[in-house]
């Protein structure tokens, strides 16, 4: 199994931080937020001239074996529709990252759709973007009867989100968000809400993309299965998912069956994204339900990977806050999005950028030779 070697960051600087932050021509901590965003984002560098050079975003795209149960409103052909969608540059996620500089990536990791036949037949200049091909298998087996997928497959999958990052690394990347296309992709993320979070199912199950109130029930119902019979396949009867015993046997569910159980392949790999860019010291953007989803698991895997997460983004979607307040985080932002993709994470970086022009542009009391009055 691969390992990380994701190391706290190193506060040995907070002091000249915080004095700099200090001695800005400005009252005392009048720029809130931005002034603890400016603190963790030059810890992460370990710096005082922070950059936010070169930000890349990761679109991974997967599908789910759950949705054959209904558990989604949308039709499993969406992901691959709305996949080929953004290489004509058309989905929300091709407008922020235009608006805010990034530079997008579109990832099959494991769509149930030939990519490379479809295109095959049309002209290279009918496309703006091209999808790369990281396909694992056409979407994972129905956690309701059996594993997502396979440890070599959740190896692959890591592996994947690794090399992604390298290769924005390659590039001067310096920030990181990740946003995910695949339909279904709110159950496993539920699951893992419930058995990681120690929070009853029920809480963790919400609309996704549209459900009506018969379909919230119908998910529970199947859910509730998946996570009975992982359970039993495991040995693990009376674990509740939201009791005190969850915490004594989290920690070998997370790294032994819980991940690869129920996820998804474009979750995985998000996930191995997140530690890899952890590893290396980028700033991470985290958004939305699926995208916390795998942030509540790589900290499971590895605490110390938090400190490289800025959690951008609070969605409507039943449950996100919740899982929010495990990792006791504080979002940026809460606009009732929904939309996936990482587009919270992309509205966001304005506010990031701020931070960060905080501490390479403004003068300082002396410079501006203004009294310093505190």
């Amino acid at each position: 199994m691969k390992t990380f070697d994701i190391k706290p960051v190193d506060h040995t600087m907070a002091v000249a931080i915080q004095e700099k932050i200090d001695n800005l021509n400005k009252p005392k901590g009048s720029l809130g937020r931005l002034e603890e965003l400016a603190m963790q984002v030059c810890l992460i560098q370990q710096t005082l001239s922070p950059s936010l050079a070169h930000p890349c975003h990761l679109l991974l795209g997967g599908d789910h074996g759950i949705e054959r149960e209904g558990v989604s409103v949308s039709p499993r052909e969406v992901t691959w529709q709305q996949m080929i969608n953004f290489t004509h540059g058309g989905g929300g996620v091709n407008m922020f990252c235009r608006q805010h500089g990034f530079k997008l990536r579109i990832v099959d990791v494991g769509v149930d759709y030939d990519f490379a036949e479809h295109f095959s037949h049309l002209s290279p200049l009918t496309s703006h973007l091209s999808i790369i091909d990281r396909k694992i298998a056409r979407g994972t087996k129905n956690f309701l009867y059996e594993p997502a997928m396979t440890e070599e497959e959740y190896e692959q999958a890591i592996q994947v989100g690794v090399d992604l990052v390298d290769d924005c690394i390659a590039e001067g990347c310096r920030v990181l968000s990740i946003g995910e296309m695949g339909i279904g992709n709110t159950s496993p993320s539920s699951i893992w809400m419930s058995l990681m979070g120690n929070i009853p199912l029920k809480d963790c199950i919400g609309a996704g993309a549209g459900l009506n109130n018969d379909g919230i029930r119908h998910k529970y119902e199947v859910l509730s299965k998946a996570v009975e019979r992982f359970k039993e396949l495991n040995g693990l009867n009376g674990l509740n998912g939201h009791d005190g015993a969850a915490n004594n046997c989290q920690l070998s569910i997370v790294n032994c069956q819980l991940i690869k159980h129920f996820g998804g392949f474009e979750m995985v790999a998000a996930i191995g994204a997140m530690l890899r860019a952890a590893e290396r010291h980028l700033i991470i953007l985290i958004d939305g339900f699926i995208m916390t989803a795998c942030a509540l698991a790589a900290i499971r895997l590895y605490p110390s990977a938090q400190d490289y997460m800025i959690f951008t983004h609070c969605g409507d979607e039943s449950g996100h806050k919740m899982m929010l307040d495990v990792v006791e985080a504080k979002p940026l932002l809460h606009l009732g999005l929904r939309l996936g993709e990482g587009t919270g994470a992309l509205c966001a970086f304005p506010i990031i950028d701020s931070a960060v022009r905080m501490m390479n542009e403004m003068n300082n009391f002396s410079g501006a030779k203004i009294t310093k009055y505190f």
